[in-house]
């Protein structure tokens, strides 16, 4: 009988552990998407979006029916307009046209550039144990 309730205690415990370590995965991938949504809001906020709070109770209901950290182009050409939902940082809206959104992916582009060469300088390969790439 013993046996019986330790195995079910243990059981129990590697459990909670799983669901633990599971909560703590997610977080994590939340704190990441909102530190990313962070740096798209800035160079959307340089690319010269306008940034527009959602003050009324209608405006909250419309904004978090929008999907979330994604530009979407709403028309077609010149009069197109591209929007930025962000129902969790800021409750805003993020608003552009077509140079705007041209100058956004610009910034975006130089962003993922440069931090992707950071990326290639510090690999943290130590070539010096392998007799360096180039002889």
């Amino acid at each position: 009988m013993s046996n019986m309730l330790l195995r079910s205690r243990f059981g129990v415990i590697v459990a909670a552990c799983l669901i633990a370590s599971s909560l703590t995965e997610l977080s994590g991938c939340a704190t990441l998407r909102g530190q990313d949504a962070l740096s798209t809001e800035q160079l959307l906020v340089k690319a010269g979006f306008q940034k527009r709070n959602a003050n009324s109770p209608e405006q909250a209901r419309n904004l978090a029916s929008m999907p979330p950290f994604k530009i979407v182009a709403r028309g077609v050409g010149p009069d197109a307009a591209y929007t930025y939902a962000d129902p969790v940082n800021c409750h805003c809206l993020y608003i552009g046209g077509p140079q705007q959104y041209v100058e956004y992916q610009r910034l975006a582009t130089e962003r993922d550039i440069a931090e992707g060469e950071l990326w290639a300088e510090n690999d943290g390969m130590d070539w010096g144990l392998w007799g360096g790439w180039l002889r």
